[in-house]
């Protein structure tokens, strides 16, 4: 996937995101509930529980990429669709308007071959491939009256310029051609990732699969603690701020008209205004209501949502614009640290920014995770805390 894989931004990646203690908690909780599910390779040649769900896990991430590729093909090619149609609805009318000039000419014709005047040279012209190739010719624009230049010139005009739009169109079409090549290529990626991965956990006995829900709930619980740490730290800091904004309150009524100098000097982190949190309430009214709506890849609603789908569809709710992939999305507003995170933020993931979530706060998001699953509530640091890549406020 590194052909479409943007490299990693110092500037919005999450300082200090990967904790070597985390990570060692994590692989251990991981080797102690897989110890007894074939740690190693079995005698015949299947692969660990460990190595499945690590298969699986890059597998869905894949198929998000290649998910993304698809919502941009397909975002292209019905842009490119709409150029060609109105290009071909152009050629159309232009192609009227040199039939009417045409006959125009024809009729000049006609009036010459009734007064035996000039008959071959007209004729001459309306086969001609280049007519004004012929009217060059002093003899036959001799014989033109005024009206007749005109309407000479108004279709060489017309030929002129439906033939360059003819040419457009054609171009436009090979373009098509690509960009319907491309959308084929990203689904049928898309397709193979996920049958992929469906065919590895078709293999799994009931008891593995019973080890692998172990140990996906034991991550599940590592993230809501995560989660529940990232709460406490935001409530502290609104009591911070709170506490700090009361203090100049008090200082600037103690100090009379001179209030400035009652100021601490202090520089508050950036919040959003009162119209984002209205916004943002519409977005995450939405997002509520598609819960237990199931994920599939390239869908942007009402029945069922990729990530970015989701997110682009609850902003829409708010009357907010978002690009259609995550690759644009993360460009549409203000990259802010995780600790500022607020209701509404949007929430990146990976280094090739394949997921995305929609933030409702206390470290939780709502989102469409992947297929076989479904719209939901969820921790933030659902695939631990090293795979957040930014926060984005949108509006």
């Amino acid at each position: 996937m590194a052909s479409h894989r943007k490299p990693r931004s110092t500037g919005t990646r999450v300082a200090g995101i990967r904790t070597p203690a985390l990570a060692t908690a994590a692989l251990t909780s991981v080797a102690l509930l897989s110890q007894t599910a074939n740690a190693t390779p079995s005698d015949d040649g299947r692969p660990s529980l460990e190595e499945v769900e690590k298969k699986v896990d890059d597998l869905y991430r894949q198929a998000g990429s290649a998910t993304e590729k698809y919502n941009a093909a397909k975002e292209k090619t019905a842009k490119q669709r709409k150029r060609v149609n109105n290009l071909l609805d152009d050629v159309a009318q232009r192609t009227q308007k040199l039939n009417e000039a045409r006959e125009e000419l024809g009729s000049f014709a006609s009036a010459q071959y009734r007064t035996g005047a000039a008959i071959p040279q007209t004729a001459t012209f309306l086969l001609a491939d280049s007519p004004q190739d012929y009217f060059d010719q002093n003899q036959l624009m001799s014989r033109l009256t005024g009206r007749q230049k005109d309407a000479v010139d108004d279709y060489v005009t017309q030929q002129s310029e439906t033939m360059k739009k003819r040419r457009e169109a054609t171009e436009s079409l090979e373009t098509l051609t690509e960009s319907q090549n491309d959308l084929k290529a990203a689904k049928a990626t898309v397709q193979k990732k996920l049958a992929t991965a469906r065919e590895l956990l078709s293999e799994l006995t009931a008891e593995e699969k019973a080890r692998l829900a172990a140990i996906e709930r034991k991550k599940q619980e590592e993230a809501a603690r995560k989660a529940a740490e990232l709460a406490k730290q935001q409530a502290a800091e609104r009591e911070r701020q709170e506490r700090e904004q009361a203090a100049q309150r008090e200082s600037g009524a103690g100090s009379g008209s001179g209030g400035s100098s009652g100021s601490t000097g202090t520089t508050e982190p950036s919040a959003p205004d009162a119209s984002y949190g209205t916004k943002a309430e519409k977005a995450l009214a939405f997002a509520r209501a598609q819960i237990g709506k199931p994920y599939v890849w390239g869908a942007t609603g009402p029945g069922s949502y990729d990530c970015s789908g989701l997110t682009q569809a609850a902003w829409k709710a708010a009357d907010v614009t978002l690009p259609r992939t995550t690759y644009d999305q993360v460009n549409a507003g203000t990259t802010v640290p995780v600790s500022q995170a607020q209701p509404g933020d949007l929430v990146f993931f990976y280094d090739d920014l394949s997921h995305v979530g929609l933030y409702i706060g206390a470290g939780m998001m709502i989102h469409a995770p992947k297929p076989g699953a479904y719209v939901r509530e969820e921790s933030i640091y659902y695939d631990g805390e090293g795979s957040i890549h930014s926060v984005v406020r949108p509006a």
